[in-house]
């Protein structure tokens, strides 16, 4: 072997890591918004589970999901507020 065939080797493997870097962080960031997303909706479904013996009932869908699984805790707030916010406003238009 000689000195081109070594450096061409090890340039290879250099650019292997710098290619296996490029496309594992990508896919991280989505298999953590993926796996958020399911706590997310299970986070709805227990809203949904307290909130049956009051009327009170959110929507569990994809939507709904990643919004919880994006904004985590307070996203489940934010969709608490809006449903109740919803709610109010219905109330004024048919009354």
């Amino acid at each position: 072997m000689n000195i081109n065939t070594i450096g061409t080797f090890i340039i290879c493997i250099i650019l292997l890591f710098i290619l296996g870097k490029i496309f594992i962080w990508p896919l991280k960031k989505i298999l953590k918004l993926i796996l958020n997303s399911i706590f997310g909706g299970i986070l709805i479904y227990i809203i949904n589970i307290i909130g049956m013996n009051f009327g009170f009932h959110i929507g569990l869908n994809i939507l709904t999901a990643i919004i919880v699984g994006i904004l985590g805790i307070p996203g489940a707030i934010l969709l608490v507020l809006l449903k109740i916010i919803i709610r109010i406003n219905i109330k004024k238009i048919y009354d």
